[in-house]
């Protein structure tokens, strides 16, 4: 195919600036021709009368072409967030200026990345003399930077004959970071996303911390701990709640390895990490503790040194918003002897990895020993759900007795790696994907209010 003949092609899929006829001329044109060949069975009529009729009618389209709108009366703009979270719908708004005497009729197109989700197109009349907004919503499933240069704009003539189509140039920069929604839910209302106030992550040693604030008594609270002063005023059972020493060190390292992209439910293992780590540092972070985060594969990728205040979500969220998965295996060792090195003070480390992966990884040992004589170190990777499942299911075939055979197998290899990985002082623990962030949260907070850093 030539450049003519792809520059045409590229009209009809709305891709380029030009001029293409509209259905109803092509309607029109097939009516005439379809009325002389019936005509030419009863009638003889001579082809001058023909080619004078079908002059006629091109002329008279060529008319209503002229009397069109020029297209630098007309004015595009497109206004889009330049943050938006993964999974997450947004509203775009294109606003249309029709400085003309004509009303038009009009049709859309975004040059948005083709793996957001594209509505188009989106048809509409802007009278004469008038702004139009044009809404949409879109979705965008993958994180990222990118660049978003194109307005496609298609208006019919007067009559309806033809169509001028033609381009606007409006570059916006739009970033798809990760899915805050969690983070967010912690931050307005910890209690209620943590789900249990009780034994679970409340748990203190007596006498440890400052007084915090009244609220209200749930099941598992200390009852010597109740303030009976503000059960009898407000005639609901409260209870003081103390806060443990804050300014403590959190370091959460983030695995973008091979095994990080297998997918789940909702976007892959390292998708979700990123959504629980973000939760992780921003309950660390509000609490008034330095957090340190450090994303890695087959090296370190990217390295945020230890900060506090909620500001600081904003720099670690700017950082790691957009690393990516790597096909190669994560290099435990390199990145354990690098955090040596850049973080003297004790901290608590939080490793989001797969734990069947690290389980194999006799040569992390060594270096986590020693980082283990300064740190405090917890794993946490997503459960594998499919394998739960094939060591449950009942059988009814020799091949389904093997698959479950094996899958039980790999259980009891995992429970015993980590049991022998645990009797160094290396806790390990697997959440499922929905309940990743909370289980991280819950053992953060647990840490902190048993004193344990």
């Amino acid at each position: 195919m030539n450049k003519s003949l792809k520059n045409l092609w590229g009209r009809f899929l709305f891709r380029d600036k030009g001029i293409l006829p509209t259905s109803r001329l092509v309607l029109l044109l097939s009516i005439l021709s379809l009325t002389f060949i019936l005509l030419s069975l009863f009638v003889n009529i001579s082809w001058p009368i023909i080619f004078l009729i079908n002059v006629f009618v091109i002329l008279f389209s060529l008319v209503d072409l002229v009397l069109t709108p020029n297209k630098k009366a007309l004015s595009l703009t497109r206004i889009i967030p330049s943050e938006m979270e993964r999974g997450i719908s947004y509203h775009v708004n294109i606003v249309l200026e029709n400085p003309t005497e004509n009303d038009m009729r009009v049709e859309l197109r975004d040059g948005i990345p083709q793996s957001f989700s594209r509505p188009f197109p989106f048809t509409g009349m802007v009278e004469k003399n008038t702004r139009k907004q044009f809404t949409y919503h879109t979705t965008a499933p993958v994180r990222g930077e990118y660049l978003v240069s194109q307005l496609y704009l298609r208006y019919q003539s007067r009559i309806g004959l033809w169509q001028k189509q033609m381009i606007f140039a409006k570059e916006d920069t739009i970033k798809v970071i990760p899915d805050m929604t969690e983070t967010k839910q912690y931050l307005e209302n910890a209690q209620k996303f943590l789900i249990h106030e009780g034994v679970t992550i409340r748990k203190q040693k007596s006498g440890v911390g400052e007084f915090s604030k009244i609220r209200s008594y749930v099941v598992g609270d200390d009852p010597r701990k109740i303030n009976w002063r503000q059960t009898a005023k407000l005639q609901e059972v409260m209870t003081n709640e103390y806060e443990p020493e804050h300014g403590k060190y959190i370091t959460i390292l983030i695995d973008c390895g091979r095994m990080m992209g297998a997918e789940l439910k909702k976007g892959n293992r390292l998708e979700r990490s990123l959504e629980a780590a973000l939760t992780v540092a921003a309950a660390a972070l509000q609490k008034g503790d330095y957090v340190a985060v450090l994303a890695f594969s087959k090296k370190v990728k990217a390295y945020i040194p230890p900060a506090k205040g909620l500001p600081h979500l904003q720099t670690i969220l700017k950082t790691i918003y957009n690393v990516q998965v790597d096909a190669a295996e994560s290099n435990y060792a390199e990145v354990f002897q690098y955090l040596q090195l850049v973080q003297k003070k004790r901290s608590l480390i939080l490793l989001f990895s797969d734990v069947k992966t690290f389980l194999h990884e006799e040569s992390a040992l060594i270096y986590l020993k020693r980082v283990r004589q300064r740190h405090l170190f917890f794993m946490i990777g997503v459960e594998d759900e499919i394998l739960g499942k094939r060591a449950a299911s009942p059988v009814t075939s020799l091949e389904e007795t093997m698959i479950k055979g094996v899958a039980q197998q790999q259980i009891l290899t995992k429970k015993r790696e980590k049991a022998r990985w645990e009797k160094q002082g290396l806790m390990m623990m697997e959440a499922r994907e929905e309940r990743l962030a909370i289980t991280a949260v819950s053992h953060y907070i647990d840490t902190m209010n048993r004193g344990l850093l």
